[in-house]
C-alpha cells in the first residue's frame, strides 16, 4: 500500500517521496543530498528506493540538492520541457527528460499539469499508483485555476499549498515587494483559498488531505488547520468525512497512507 511521505515542506526546502520502502518517486529534491538520505533512512526508506525524480520547478527550494543526488543515485529527472532545458542549462543535471503526456515509473504513472507560479514552468503532478490509488501534489501556485481543480478533483488524496495567513503577511516585516509578489496570482496559495478548494475537493470525494508549504514567517500550522476548519464549519466532520495532515517542515517519519 503507497504512501506520500513530506520529507521537506517550506519556503527552505521541498521533497516528497511517494511509494513504499521497495521504490517510490521523488517530487523535488530541494534540499542537500546528505539530507534528503537521513530523511528518507529516517522513513526506512533506502535512497536506492528513489526510481525517479519529479521536478515542479526552477526555485533554489525545489533543486538545490538535485545535482548530488543525480549524480549520487544515477537516478532520472523528469520535468516540463522549460524546466529540463532551465535546469541543464544551469548545471542542476547533466541530462533531464521531458515528462509530455506522462510516464510509467515501476508501475506509477505519473502526469503534470500547469501551475501559475513566477517561475519557467511550474507544474503539479498526478500520480496513479499501482493499487489504483490517485493522489497530487500541488505547491506554488497564486490561484486556484480551472486546469488545477480539474486535475485534483477525484484524488484520493491531495497535498496542496497553504502557505500564508493574509494577516500575518500583510502586517509582518517583508519588504512590499516581497508581499506583492507573494500575495499575487502567480505567487503562493493562501490559506483561505486553499480551504475554500480544499472544501471543493472533498464535496467531491477526496478524503485525505495534506496542507503543505506553509510560510515560517507568515503562517503556522495551527492558523492554517483553523482557517480550514472554519471553512468546513460543520458541513464536514474530521476523520469521519475527512483526514487532515499538516505538512511539517522537515519529516517527523510518518507516512500518510492513501
Amino acid at each position: 500500500m503507497a504512501r506520500i511521505y513530506p520529507l521537506f515542506s517550506s519556503s527552505s526546502g521541498n521533497a516528497h517521496f511517494i511509494g513504499t520502502p521497495a521504490g517510490g518517486i521523488l517530487i523535488d529534491a530541494g534540499v542537500s543530498c546528505r539530507r534528503l538520505v537521513n530523511a528518507l533512512r529516517l522513513n526506512d526508506i533506502g535512497p536506492e528506493a528513489v526510481r525517479a525524480v519529479f521536478i515542479t520547478h526552477d526555485h533554489s527550494d525545489h533543486v538545490s540538492g538535485l545535482r548530488v543526488f543525480e549524480n549520487c543515485f544515477n537516478v532520472p529527472v523528469y520535468a516540463s520541457a522549460g524546466t529540463v532545458g532551465w535546469l541543464c542549462d544551469n548545471g542542476h543535471i547533466s541530462e533531464g527528460r521531458e515528462i509530455g503526456g506522462g510516464v510509467d515509473v515501476g508501475g506509477y504513472f505519473v502526469t503534470s499539469f500547469r501551475t501559475p507560479h513566477d517561475a519557467v514552468e511550474s507544474v503539479g503532478y498526478k500520480i496513479h499508483t499501482p493499487d489504483g490509488k490517485i493522489c497530487c501534489v500541488c505547491t506554488d501556485l497564486g490561484h486556484i485555476t480551472e486546469e488545477v481543480d480539474s486535475e485534483l478533483k477525484g484524488s484520493d488524496l491531495v497535498l496542496l499549498e497553504s502557505n500564508y495567513d493574509e494577516s500575518m503577511l500583510r502586517n509582518g516585516s517583508y519588504p512590499y515587494i516581497l508581499k506583492q509578489r507573494i500575495s499575487s496570482s502567480f505567487g503562493h496559495l493562501s490559506n483561505a483559498d486553499s480551504s475554500r478548494e480544499v472544501r471543493s475537493l472533498i464535496e467531491n470525494g477526496t478524503r485525505r488531505i495534506i496542507l503543505g508549504h506553509l510560510s515560517r514567517e507568515n503562517n503556522t500550522p495551527r492558523i492554517a488547520e483553523n482557517t480550514l476548519i472554519r471553512e468546513l464549519g460543520s458541513d464536514f466532520v474530521r476523520n469521519r468525512d475527512y483526514m487532515l495532515t499538516i505538512a511539517p517542515v522537515e519529516t517527523e517519519g510518518l507516512g500518510v497512507v492513501f
